[in-house]
């Protein structure tokens, strides 16, 4: 089996919390008469292998250049997110792996192994174009979703975000790239080149958060008063910003996203949950800020 490494402790955290709304998510519509007639699908954009291996001092969210494991041989691999999603009881009626890297979704081909029971399709494509036709295609008459977007970086754009939210069927969670990613490119003496820019405006689906980060001030100088812009924003700043750009879409959206730290207190990432569907939003909303506050 291929190691797939990425993340520490703060994985095994983000994972967790998934792990328990899953659980609720498929109690519900397996006790429910009226969810009973509706099918369920889980969407994994971001699978990997299945599996992930534990690395020590993972903190900047980089794949390490060590190979030494900290776990024992019995432990080497533990379950990721695709593995975890299989296991919940009862099932989603069906299960979508998206997974572009060739290696990794022939791995992911040993879970249908493993779980003969269930319904597994393995996407080898690029998520973003693939989930936007997902979009379009899917009845959502008689399926509802959970999509779990889990990038290495800033792999997701804020047209896949508009997609799923106009399915009004589909409960996201996304791990949104705080500090791996984002806050790298917010320089701090003035905005970000245009190239830096134009990643940020892809994954904001705006160019508002130019004037939320860096408003404009005036100062004074020899040549008389000018206007300038840097920096004036925190990671609490950035992460507000994203969770009220999911609330422009998305029916529901919890305002208590979890930072997930490294060793230093630092935040890598921020786990987010947002629900579409109008009817089911404020159960799914109740449950989830629940799980993120323990």
């Amino acid at each position: 089996m291929k190691e797939h490494r990425f993340g520490g402790d703060w994985t095994t955290q983000k994972l967790e919390k998934v792990r328990k709304y899953l659980a609720a998510y498929t109690k519900i519509f397996a006790s429910n008469p009226r969810a009973q007639r509706l099918s369920t699908i889980y969407v994994d954009a971001f699978a990997g292998t299945g599996y992930r291996t534990k690395t020590p001092n993972l903190d900047d969210g980089q794949t390490p250049h060590f190979s030494e494991l900290v776990e024992p041989e019995a432990e080497k691999f533990l379950k990721g997110s695709a593995t975890i999603a299989l296991e919940v009881d009862p099932p989603f009626k069906e299960y979508i792996f998206i997974e572009r890297d060739p290696e990794h979704a022939r791995e992911l081909a040993i879970l249908q192994h493993r779980f003969p029971k269930r319904v597994i399709t393995i996407i080898p494509q690029e998520a973003n174009a693939y989930l936007q036709k997902w979009c379009t295609e899917t009845d959502w008459d008689v399926y509802r979703a959970v999509v779990f977007l889990d990038p290495y970086g800033m792999q997701v754009g804020w047209t896949l975000i508009e997609a799923l939210a106009r399915t009004k069927a589909v409960d996201l969670w996304i791990l949104f790239p705080l500090g791996v990613a984002v806050n790298r490119l917010l320089t701090r003496k003035e905005p970000p080149l245009e190239a830096w820019a134009q990643s940020l405006t892809r994954i904001f689906g705006t160019r508002d958060w130019e004037e939320a980060f860096y408003p404009k001030r005036t100062e004074r100088s020899l040549l008389g008063e000018e206007e300038v812009r840097t920096k004036q924003a925190d990671f609490n700043t950035v992460g507000r910003f994203f969770v009220e750009r999911l609330k422009t879409v998305f029916t529901a959206v919890a305002e208590n996203p979890l930072p997930l730290r490294n060793s230093r207190d630092v935040p890598l990432y921020l786990l987010c949950f947002a629900a579409g569907n109008p009817k089911g939003a404020p159960t799914a909303l109740r449950i989830a800020k629940h799980i993120l506050s323990k």
